[in-house]
């Protein structure tokens, strides 16, 4: 079972988040925020569908109404951990799986040699 993710705000420690990849800061974080970003499109498609069931077709202002259910589905998401710091502890605990390219040799270019005169 995961342990529960903090609705706050967490001061974290730089070296902590380096040392469990063995990446440097820049990689590291980079690889946060895409997985920030994955977590993020999949909770607002989740939230989308839950609130199309609520959608109307009317765009008279007269008609448009508190749905109670509507309302405690958007503050039930509300309430969840942000996308960055479920991120942070999948990275932290070793869940997000990732690679990195292998960056290729650079070959020595061929020079032109002069002609000898």
């Amino acid at each position: 079972m995961k342990a529960p993710v903090s609705n706050s705000i967490i001061t974290r420690n730089l070296a902590d988040i380096t040392t469990e990849s063995g990446n440097n800061v820049y990689e590291a974080i980079s690889i946060i925020s895409k997985r920030a970003n994955q977590l993020s499109v999949t909770l607002k498609e989740e939230l989308n569908e839950k609130l199309a069931q609520f959608a109307t077709t009317v765009d008279n202002l007269e008609e448009v109404f508190e749905n109670r259910e509507q309302i405690e589905i958007s503050k039930q998401y509300e309430r969840q951990p942000k996308p960055t710091s479920l991120a942070i502890e999948e990275f932290i605990n070793g869940e997000i799986h990732f690679h990195t390219p292998e960056i290729e040799e650079e070959q020595p270019q061929p020079t032109a040699s002069r002609e000898q005169r």
